[in-house]
């Protein structure tokens, strides 16, 4: 095993202050006294950590970051070429000032060490003037880099915050116009959640990027906000709709596209889609423009998946709530007519995390009438 000295050498520093840490790897153990002898001329204090075997240095420097290392060239089990390649790509190390000590003048040798990631280099025998000089300045560009990191950790967080408080700020407000289109019907702000929720649910489990699945949630409580251009007497009518009226109510998905598109913003572009498309079936025989299989926007298809199931399993004015396996069976029956059927099959295989949906956004309790669904608008 390799020999270990930890010396903390030079002059006291406040306690606040942080001690920087020279990392010396060198099998020749009159090295390690020469470096702490130089060390101890330093303007503040530094710990030193020798070692006389280059692999117990890499041990210890994958739990500790040095602030500036000297390696031996000739050395046994790794040469300094070696050891600072292993170094360089330990976590914290890519910046480190690494100083190789080697008493070859072959230009070859110092060529191999800068492609390897030495930052110097000190020639045997050194002069402790010139090793002194050389501490001194790569401790203090070790100080401005770890200055410099930490003002862009600063900067990062910052705009982290702000980047957040815009999104959240915009997910208020996607979800309140949302609201605004449903606060004429009977549906509630639940229903919204869970919509958003499934249409997640379902973006993750068929793939879909981060960004993706989120403007999918994001966007999918905006489905039907063409609703708030329906009458009344239209929208809130407790019994079937002639076939004039179902007319009128099927423009809602034109409604809500000519509000929606256009925007400056990508969840309410989505929106617009969604919109549009999400009473399209997959079998081409939907509205308002008959398109049929992928065709249909992705994003539509999603929502139109987690729509079918949140309006069979809830309470409205018209009818009553659907038990949760006969909902799925109708999914199932409607998979490649109705439903795309990939996407049908995805939110049949995470019915755990469905149903965890449904509980936790439950709607308060309530009783529709018995009359038929109103799946076709």
């Amino acid at each position: 095993m390799g020999s270990v000295s930890k010396t903390r050498v030079g002059v006291a520093q406040p306690s606040s202050a942080r001690r920087p840490t020279v990392l010396l790897v060198d099998d020749d153990p009159d090295m390690h006294a020469f470096f702490g002898g130089v060390l101890k001329q330093l303007d503040e204090r530094v710990t030193l950590e020798a070692f006389t075997h280059a692999m117990d240095a890499i041990v210890w420097a994958a739990g500790n970051i040095a602030d500036l290392v000297f390696a031996d060239y000739i050395m046994p089990q790794l040469n300094g070429l070696e050891f600072v390649r292993r170094l360089r790509v330990l976590p914290g190390y890519a910046q480190v000032p690494v100083v190789m000590v080697t008493a070859s003048e072959d230009i070859g040798v110092r060529y191999a060490a800068l492609d390897a990631g030495m930052t110097d280099f000190l020639t045997k025998p050194i002069d402790k003037h010139e090793c002194l000089a050389r501490s001194r300045n790569l401790l203090a560009l070790r100080r401005y880099q770890l200055a410099l990191e930490s003002r862009r950790r600063l900067l990062e967080d910052m705009v982290n915050e702000a980047t957040q408080e815009v999104r959240d700020r915009e997910r208020e407000t996607l979800f309140r116009l949302a609201r605004a289109g449903e606060f004429r019907d009977a549906e509630t702000g639940h229903h919204l959640v869970r919509i958003a929720h499934y249409s997640r649910l379902i973006a993750d489990t068929i793939g879909l990027g981060s960004e993706e699945a989120e403007a999918i949630e994001l966007a999918a409580p905006l489905h039907d906000i063409g609703k708030i251009g329906i009458p009344d007497h239209i929208l809130l009518k407790a019994g079937m709709l002639d076939e004039p009226e179902w007319d009128m109510m099927r423009t809602h998905t034109l409604i809500g596209h000519e509000i929606l598109k256009d925007s400056a913003s990508k969840f309410v572009r989505m929106g617009a889609l969604i919109a549009l498309g999400h009473h399209e079936r997959y079998d081409g025989t939907g509205y308002p423009h008959r398109v049929a299989g992928d065709h249909i926007p992705l994003c539509a298809r999603i929502v139109a998946v987690a729509d079918v199931f949140d309006a069979l399993t809830s309470v409205r004015p018209y009818k009553t709530n659907w038990p949760a396996s006969q909902a799925y069976d109708y999914l199932l029956s409607e998979a490649g007519k109705k439903l795309d059927p990939q996407l049908v099959e995805a939110f049949l295989g995470i019915r755990e995390a469905v149903e965890a949906v449904r509980q936790r956004f439950s709607d308060p309790s309530g009783t529709g009438l018995p009359a038929t669904s109103r799946l076709s608008t």
